[in-house]
């Protein structure tokens, strides 16, 4: 029972509060929908990058590497000036989504690189310029770029290019709950010595106006290497630094004058610090040495190839010496996290996926954030403060008063997604569970509570728009962390976890049901569903052209979201069989919906197309005969997705449930035939739940394993090639529509164009198509094959089969047998520099013919669900290999 274990068991039986203190700041509050109090929703010019350093904040903190407490009432991070910047980098830098040619785009370079669920050890990598950062130039060359260029990057500015940069490690090692150590090592590898300032940075989240804190929280120096935060309920915070750093004071305030021209309420502002150390100019630092904000500041030079480092500690009670053991707690932390993850990794031998799958961990666990959004208090303003403009109470979310968010969350990417998002945070769960199952049910749990989840049942999107509808994965994820923390804990199942889970997700399911099945026909028309451009035009506003869309993948995510409230009701039947009429529900539920499917209405239309073998979306023209729009997408391959294999004793054990079964089988066979093979039981006396058998599934996986449409090097594209010379084109009401295959960043402004899905490989997609896959295998067993790829004359099991598209996912990272990694593309310093190569980024998607890297940098969310292919996967007898030979084989 590693140390790490031990904690994460105080932290769960609360003996502990382990978990208070992490990395629980954002890398961007500016530009959020929480800190918009524009009278148009224009949140990303309301607060800039370039306000930010002077705008105290609302909702939340950011900073560089930054730790906070679990309410976020005081925060550290670290701030750093090469001598060069016109001011000190506080934040990381990137183009707002109106900037980007592709959207909003973080421009910097840094690695999430270690992190043990309870954070008592952490790690990560900034690597700053030594010249000037090249702010102007990269807005300028990004606004120049058009849709079809690539983006253009700070290594594609030249900066790197004769390693005049500093890497800067940043490492947390806690003594306890709250008695923290950091330390920051700047390594200088340029050819010459260079001058960094470091300033580790501390300052309280600004409450004192909002009501909410009656007292003024204060930081004071206690002498010439340490000062202390004191805040009435959480007491006194001492801080000592290492040497003799320039101790300095401000206030957490706004800069009014600075950025609005009109009269400070406080003299000591935000930006205090920054205008000391880039002007001299000390008129804005407190000369009492106490304030709500406070620096160290060391003024360092480090020589060429050479370090320095900068140490601080952080606990509650003072002591003499206290830095004297900070190497070696810092030491003892490190390889307690090695024990930790030496456990968990104890399946994968080789070391390159043993360093993409701790770094993947490492992102997940850096990702978490403190969010605070009451929409309430955002739409009506704080008493006595400036009121937000009329117009805001019928602009974004004026539906969600009900709405108060105050937790920490798992992020997609803590800089250009620093808001959840309610399908990536399902996927964050999966391999969350690995290392932190408490956590990933707790997380699964929280968008399900009254205080998030809307009265109509509706779960919230994300903040900038909670109505829109992301697709219902959240019971897949809930069944999936309850399978695999029941057998991390010995066969044991959380009973409490799955039944709170289950009642609230009846509620969405019924929400579903009410409000995107409109005609109630069984087929539903979810609209944007997270897809951003799959489809010929926005699928939110299908009544532009006249028209109503039935979706082939809103229904099947219906189909899906059935059958795993029925996998839910039957794991549920193991400690009350009552559940058994719940199952019942579901059942009849999927039956019907699969039944709609292939006879919309009773008007003998199908999303099914005979003609091409796939499925497709159905569009009803007013007064016109619907249409299929017959589009090879990821719509099509959804259906795989619903299907559930379930042993047949368990029938036994429930007569109510099997007796509807038997009902259905007698009486609506014709629907049951579209299903399963009910007759013949498959591989150990399974039953199979699907969407999908015999003619139709070998169809759809006849396309998605052909290299000429679906199947890429690196997992399954999102579109079909084959619309990269025959585009699909389309006239709705006189406008002509079309899809191209795009295998790398969008081409269009629909939805902003920050992200594509019209041909890049996407990590959610391909992990629920290797699971489905492995499902079908459960059924059928090895003795059914299919050809791969498509046209080899190759056979091979499903999960054989699952297993090599596993393997092509994992590619992307892994060194090829010259050493690089198709995640980095033809890009030369991250493929072959020492202090580059071994550095995992984590994109949100994936080019679709060379597997590198796109859209946000560091959604180590969902993508990080390669972890979790890693874990499934590998097998430890395999001996060492590299990307281009395939792992598995028939």
């Amino acid at each position: 029972m590693s140390a790490e274990y031990i904690r994460l068991q105080e932290d769960k039986e609360r003996k502990k509060h382990w978990k208070k203190w992490g990395p629980y700041l954002t890398e961007r509050q500016w530009g959020t929908v929480r800190e918009d109090y524009s009278p148009d929703g224009s949140a990303w010019e309301n607060v800039t990058h370039d306000d930010a350093r002077s705008k105290a904040y609302r909702w939340g903190e950011e900073g560089i590497a930054g730790i906070s407490d679990h309410q976020q009432k005081l925060c550290l991070a670290w701030a750093f000036w090469n001598g060069k910047d016109p001011f000190i980098k506080e934040r990381l830098f990137g183009l707002t989504g109106n900037q980007g040619n592709h959207g909003e785009d973080v421009k910097e370079i840094y690695y999430y690189l270690d992190s043990t669920p309870t954070h008592s050890y952490m790690k990560m990598l900034y690597k700053y310029p030594q010249a000037e950062f090249p702010y102007q130039s990269l807005v300028e060359e990004n606004q120049k770029a058009g849709k079809s260029h690539t983006e253009f990057e700070l290594i594609d500015t030249g900066i790197f290019d004769e390693d005049r940069y500093f890497d800067i490690f940043i490492e947390y090692a806690k003594n306890d709950s709250e008695d923290i150590i950091a330390i920051a090592t700047i390594h200088n590898r340029g050819p010459e010595k260079a001058k960094i300032w470091v300033m580790p940075t501390v300052w309280f989240r600004k409450t004192w106006f909002t009501g909410h804190e009656p007292f003024m929280p204060k930081i004071s120096k206690l002498n010439e290497h340490a000062f202390k935060a004191f805040n009435p309920k959480s007491g006194n915070y001492i801080f000592n630094f290492c040497g003799q750093p320039d101790l300095k004071f401000c206030d957490n305030e706004t800069n009014r004058e600075r950025l609005y021209g009109i009269p400070n309420e406080r003299k000591f502002t935000k930006d205090g610090i920054n205008d000391y150390v880039i002007k001299g100019d000390s008129t804005r630092l407190n000369p009492a040495n106490s304030g709500t904000k406070a620096a160290a500041i060391y003024e360092l030079e480090v020589p060429a190839g050479g370090h320095v480092s900068v140490q601080l500690r952080m606990q509650h009670q003072i002591e003499e010496n206290p830095l004297e053991s900070c190497h070696k707690s810092l030491e003892t932390r490190r390889k307690e996290a090695d024990e930790f993850y030496e456990t968990i990794q104890h399946r994968v031998t080789d070391p390159d996926l043993r360093s993409i799958q701790r770094q993947a961990f490492a992102g997940l666990m850096w990702s978490k954030q403190f969010y605070y959004y009451d929409v309430n208090r955002w739409l009506e303003g704080d008493a006595g403060r400036y009121q937000p403009p009329k117009q805001r109470k019928e602009g974004r979310n004026k539906h969600w008063r009900h709405l108060q968010n105050y937790d920490i969350i798992s992020m997609p990417d803590k800089w250009e997604y620093p808001w959840y998002a309610a399908w990536d945070l399902a996927f964050h769960c999966i391999p969350i569970a690995r290392i932190d199952p408490e956590f990933a049910k707790s997380q699964l749990l929280l968008l399900l509570n009254e205080w998030y989840m809307h009265p109509n049942g509706q779960i919230p999107a994300y903040e900038w728009n909670f109505s829109d509808v992301n697709p219902p994965v959240h019971a897949y994820a809930i069944q999936r962390v309850y399978q695999i923390d029941k057998k991390l804990n010995g066969g044991k199942g959380d009973r409490e976890f799955l039944e709170r889970a289950m009642h609230k997700l009846m509620l969405n399911f019924t929400w579903w049901v009410n409000r995107k099945d409109s005609e109630g026909n069984n087929i539903f028309e979810g609209g944007f569903l997270g897809l951003d451009n799959i489809s010929l035009f926005d699928r939110n506003h299908a009544q532009y052209y006249q028209g109503k869309l039935e979706q082939a993948d809103g229904t099947s995510w219906m189909a899906m979201f059935s059958l795993n409230m029925l996998r839910i009701a039957l794991d549920l039947c193991e400690f009350n069989t009552v559940y058994q009429f719940s199952a019942t529900k579901f059942l009849e539920h999927f039956l019907y919906i699969a039944g709609a499917m292939n006879n919309i209405s009773s008007e003998h239309i199908s999303l099914w197309d005979d003609e091409d073998n796939f499925f497709y979306d159905v569009f009803h023209y007013q007064g016109k005969e619907p249409k299929k729009l017959k589009v090879r997408s990821i719509v099509g391959l959804i259906p795989l997705f619903a299907v559930e294999p379930i042993r047949e004793d368990l029938f036994d054990n429930l007569p109510e449930f099997k007796k509807r079964l038997e009902f259905f089988l007698r009486e609506k066979p014709k629907l049951a035939a579209l299903v399963s093979s009910w007759i013949q039981p498959g591989y150990d006396k399974r039953r199979l739940f699907s969407l999908l058998r015999g003619h139709r599934m070998k169809s759809v996986l006849h396309r998605m394993l052909d290299s000429d449409e679906f199947l890429s090097e690196y997992g399954i594209r999102s579109l079909s090639k084959y619309f990269e010379k025959h585009p699909y084109s389309m006239k709705i009401n006189g406008d002509t529509l079309s899809v191209k295959y795009a295998p790398g960043e969008s081409e269009t402004r629909m939805f902003g164009g920050n992200s594509n899905w019209r041909g890049p490989i996407w990590f959610p997609i391909n992990y629920l198509i290797i699971e489905s896959l492995k499902k079908f295998d459960f059924y059928y067993g090895g003795d059914f094959s299919i050809e791969y790829p498509t046209g080899s004359g190759n056979y091979l099991t499903m999960d054989i089969i699952a297993k090599e598209l596993s393997l092509r996912c994992m590619k992307i990272f892994m060194k090829d047998k010259n050493g690089h990694r198709p995640v980095y593309g033809k890009r030369k310093k991250f493929q072959e520099d020492p202090h580059f190569k071994d550095y995992i980024l984590f994109y949100e998607y994936f080019h679709g013919d060379t597997g590198m890297g796109l859209g946000a940098s560091h959604q180590t969310g969902w993508t990080a669900l390669v972890a979790e292919m890693i874990h499934k996967y590998c097998k430890a007898s395999e001996p060492h290999h590299d990307a281009s030979t395939p792992l598995f084989r028939s």
